[in-house]
């Protein structure tokens, strides 16, 4: 399990994340209703929402464990600001 969470794996693992919750905002924002769009929507916003937490945990724990480069950090903090907006989304 260890090989298979190296830097480039988290960093590419939590920009895939951020990026999908940014078109999602994209597509709400420019009210873009096309029902291909609207199916993978709803296909992939449970299983990215559930990635999200489970990704900031293990890159926190990365995090402290290891020496990190500064993309690494930075696609942490952008998931873990991403992980506070989409959750406060969903509570207020």
């Amino acid at each position: 399990m260890h090989k298979l969470i190296t830097s480039k794996n988290l960093i590419i693992i939590n920009f895939t994340i951020v990026f999908y919750f940014i078109l999602i905002w994209l597509i709400n924002f420019y009210k873009m209703d096309f029902v291909l769009i609207g199916v993978f929507r709803e296909l992939l916003t449970i299983p990215f929402l559930i990635a999200q937490f489970i990704f900031l945990g293990i890159g926190i724990k990365y995090l402290i464990e290891k020496q990190t480069n500064y993309l690494t950090v930075i696609s942490i903090i952008l998931l873990a600001i991403c992980t506070f907006i989409t959750t406060k989304s969903l509570f207020f």
